[in-house]
């Protein structure tokens, strides 16, 4: 690995700050770390360039757009080989937020969200359960999420 590529504790800094507040200034960052704004820059063109960062999202309560269940599936297949082809199907779904390829009971383990249970029926029913390789699925509905948050890196 390149020497410039290396991560160390300003990075960190750099990151610990982004995790709390992805919408943070980089100038107010660095105002809490004792370096530059210019440095917070370079560094996070850095990380993403290491791919490290990925990007950012907005973190959006689904509920409150209409979108009451989530779920969670767990998906057998046919053949552990399938995943990658499932995999593409699934993404192809605008209701599929998260796909893990799994050890366990199930190659697949992915998160939905949906409007309502009808809705979900139509997901798993129409869409899901009808991708080439799927033999079963099994579903588990969320009650509530208490914690969804970073690690938090030291």
């Amino acid at each position: 690995m390149n020497k410039n590529l290396e991560i160390d504790n300003v990075d960190i800094k750099i990151l610990s700050e982004l995790m709390k507040d992805a919408k943070t200034p980089y100038t107010e960052i660095a105002e809490r770390i004792y370096v530059s704004g210019g440095t917070v820059h370079v560094r996070m063109k850095k990380m993403e360039k290491m791919g490290i960062v990925r990007g950012s999202s907005l973190n959006i309560d689904f509920g409150k757009l209409g979108y009451d269940i989530t779920a969670f599936l767990g998906l057998f297949l046919e053949k552990s080989s399938l995943y990658e082809d499932v995999s593409k199907e699934l993404l192809k779904i605008p209701e599929v937020l998260t796909i893990h390829y799994t050890t366990g009971n199930y190659s697949i383990f992915a998160k939905i969200t949906c409007k309502d249970t009808n809705h979900l029926r139509e997901i798993l029913h129409n869409k899901i359960q009808s991708i080439p390789g799927v033999v079963r699925t099994e579903t588990m509905i969320s009650l509530e999420e208490k914690v969804d948050r970073p690690l938090m890196l030291k």
